[in-house]
């Protein structure tokens, strides 16, 4: 098989410790030439969902690759490693509802397989740092070209762990919808795809009591007006123009946030 160039990496590892660093030598040691993309190693710890959302919005920007992520509350346990192979890529990682999204965003998965073969692992497995002795390695003898058929006996997809579809519900004249994830500037991205903003018009209500306009860009509303719009990943989203929406609506991933007519 040709493999893969590029290798993406996405952790909650964080980056002042020497974990990433770690596995990305497990990578080198196993696919010298292969090239690491790092999507983000800032996950909020344990939380698999945020993983898995910046991991689905991301993969397909990239080009066709060996798609490594690690947000693992349950390593150590019987909870199993997994390689999804889709149309457009692999990915790497456990099976705990980190890369269905993902696999969806590259068209599905075609097969699945759990990550068994031990001949892959580099040294002795620990039992708290699989990124780096059992994904790490796996990623990179995938991107080198290894068949992920090689990785273990075959998965039904249909008993893969999945997350719950986070709740989007649509009213005559509003919207309500989880919040999926917040970023670095405090914008608050919801689960809701944006067009299901059409036909409640320009003048809005966020959560009953906050007053919002729906526009195209943050100048669209003055400075410190909340401005509710559709985001480079085409969900609804709000931000506050030169301030934080997610400090004025003081939610956080798995709230609910209404937006209706004014």
């Amino acid at each position: 098989m040709a493999g893969y160039g590029w290798i993406s990496f996405t952790t909650d590892y964080g980056t002042f410790d020497g974990f990433v660093a770690a596995c990305q030598g497990s990578i080198a040691r196993v696919a010298p030439d292969v090239r690491v993309i790092d999507i983000t190693h800032h996950v909020p710890p344990a939380d698999v969902a945020r993983g898995a959302a910046v991991l689905a919005q991301t993969v397909p920007h990239l080009p066709a690759s060996v798609h490594l992520a690690v947000v693992d509350p349950g390593v150590g346990t019987a909870r199993r490693g997994v390689v999804l192979s889709t149309p457009n890529g692999l990915l790497v990682g456990p099976d705990n509802g980190l890369l269905i999204w993902a696999a969806e965003a590259l068209g599905g998965i075609d097969a699945a397989y759990e990550l068994t073969n031990k001949d892959w692992a580099l040294g002795d497995v620990s039992r708290t740092f699989h990124g780096r002795d059992v994904f790490a390695p796996a990623a990179g003898r995938l991107a080198a070209g290894a068949p992920p058929a090689e990785a273990g006996p075959a998965v039904d997809p249909a008993t893969l762990d999945r997350l719950p579809d986070p709740l989007v519900t649509l009213g005559d004249g509003w919207i309500e919808a989880e919040v999926l994830t917040v970023d670095r500037f405090g914008n608050v991205q919801l689960a809701a795809e944006s067009s299901m903003l059409t036909g409640l018009g320009t003048d809005l209500l966020v959560n009953g009591n906050v007053r919002a306009r729906h526009g195209a860009t943050f100048a669209d509303v003055g400075p410190g007006d909340m401005l509710v719009f559709a985001d480079s990943a085409d969900h609804v989203a709000l931000a506050i123009n030169k301030g934080r929406a997610v400090v004025v609506l003081s939610v956080v991933p798995g709230d609910i946030v209404r937006i209706s007519a004014r």
